[in-house]
């Protein structure tokens, strides 16, 4: 195996794990000794800096990171927080209505109240940290559950769930019925106006 190849491996080995890998899991997947990792993360350091890009691995203890260079975090930051505090769209609003009184619940539960797939809403709600998975049901299939986060009580301003507003109950509902006729009531007095 060539030296850049080797190179190569660990850095897909860093970049795909996202958090830190220890030398040891590097070396075993690189095929490498332990001893060279340090060799071969400075040649890659070094064919970033020849490229200036904005990537870098850190050595934390016995383990290593790809992270950006320090000079980058406030265009991070501003990328982040805007995407952190973009609007809520109408169905993630009615997702987290749903999961916040039921939860914690499951994927098809949320979408079986929508009536619409809503994997891709949930999926970015998990994202921006609103909700988060509450574990595995114990039925078939083995689903996993979801639950809203302390993100979410501060999104919405209140301490805890019981600060949400109660549930209509049945009798103050308006029934489908009742809306066809308060319609047909103000569409008989403009044709008799």
């Amino acid at each position: 195996m060539q030296l850049e190849e080797k190179i190569s491996i660990i850095e897909s080995v860093i970049f795909a794990s996202g958090d830190p890998v220890s030398t040891e899991r590097i070396a075993e997947a690189a095929g490498v000794e332990e001893e060279n990792i340090d060799k071969f993360v400075k040649l890659l350091n070094d064919r970033y800096e020849s490229v200036g890009s904005a990537l870098i691995v850190l050595k934390l203890d016995n383990f290593y990171q790809l992270t950006t260079r320090k000079k980058y975090a406030p265009y991070i930051r501003i990328a982040l927080e805007t995407k952190k505090n973009a609007a809520l769209s109408q169905a993630a609003l009615e997702v987290l209505t749903i999961v916040a009184y039921n939860q914690p619940v499951t994927k098809s539960f949320v979408e079986q109240v929508r009536g619409v797939d809503s994997s891709s809403v949930v999926n970015s709600l998990v994202e921006k940290e609103l909700l988060e998975e509450a574990g595995r049901l114990d039925i078939p299939g083995r689903p996993v559950a979801y639950k809203t986060t302390p993100g979410f009580l501060r999104c919405f301003q209140i301490e805890s769930l019981g600060e949400l507003p109660p549930l209509p109950n049945h009798s103050e509902q308006i029934t489908f019925d009742e809306v066809d006729d308060v319609k047909q009531e103000q569409k008989e007095d403009t044709q008799g106006n």
